[in-house]
This record gives C-alpha cells, sequence and structure tokens, in this order.
C-alpha cells in the first residue's frame, strides 16, 4: 500500500516522554551559533530556542515511518517545510510527550507532498507547540 488521502487525519499514539536537559540545550544552540542570552544562564531560567522542537517532533515520526500500511521510507524522503506554532518555550526539565498526525497528503507525479502535525505537551497535559512539517516522498513503484 501506498499514503494516500484517506489517511489525512490519522493521529497515533503519544510517545515516551522526551526530558528536555540543558545539554541538549547547549548543542543545540552551539550547532546553530545562536548567542540569545535567554538559551544561557542557570537551569531554572534557560530555554530552548523555538526550532529546538523539531528535535522532539522527527523522533516522532518513527510512528508513521513505522505504519506498514503508509509504505513510507525515510530513504525516499525530504524534509521541504517547517514551522512551528509555539505556546510556550520549551525549558530544561519538561517532560515532552509528542502526537502526530497526518494532516494532508497531494499526489504531485511520482511523489507525495505529506504534512505532518506533531503537538508537543508536557506529560502533564500542558501544550508547548506544534511542529508542522511538510515531507515530499517518493512512491516505491517510481523508486529508480
Amino acid at each position: 500500500m501506498s499514503i494516500g488521502t484517506e489517511h489525512e487525519g490519522r493521529s497515533y499514539p503519544p510517545s515516551l516522554p522526551y526530558t528536555v536537559s540543558r545539554a541538549k540545550i547547549d548543542e543545540f544552540v552551539a550547532a546553530l551559533g545562536d548567542t540569545n542570552p535567554a538559551y544561557t544562564g542557570d537551569d531554572g531560567s534557560v530555554v530552548a530556542p523555538p526550532t529546538f522542537a523539531a528535535v522532539i517532533a522527527a523522533r516522532a515520526w518513527g510512528a508513521i515511518f513505522d505504519d506498514p500500511e503508509l509504505g513510507l521510507a525515510l530513504h525516499r524522503t525530504i524534509h521541504a517545510d517547517q514551522r512551528f506554532e509555539v505556546v510556550r518555550p520549551l525549558r530544561v526539565g519538561d517532560r515532552i510527550v509528542s502526537t502526530p498526525t497526518i494532516t494532508t497528503v497531494r499526489r504531485r507525479g511520482p511523489a507525495d507532498m505529506i504534512t505532518l502535525s506533531v503537538r508537543l505537551d508536557t506529560v502533564e497535559g500542558e501544550p508547548c507547540c506544534t511542529a508542522v512539517s511538510t515531507l515530499i516522498h517518493t512512491r516505491q513503484e517510481d523508486a529508480a
């Protein structure tokens, strides 16, 4: 099988919690080269850059790529677009669960354009962010 419009709206169970750590924020900030003081200081005041949510959201994609009904393969996928709807910053010590949903599927020639929405909430249920990604995926039957 392959993914199609009949899969729009399909949600997957929340992931296991991801603990936001100071070390991971530091690594992310170093990779960005961002010197914003909000990302440094003592652990009680440090927040993650808004794009840090992509680290957690991408882990949630596993549920979608592991769904045999969809026929998706990471090696045939290009990450085309990303946006974030931030409710509040991610902080050191937050335990975040991510819930992925297939929002839209559009066929374009030999590829599918898939929009995924991943809701990030604390384990207590407080919303933090929604990461919305567009993926371009080449279907198996068209892969060379």
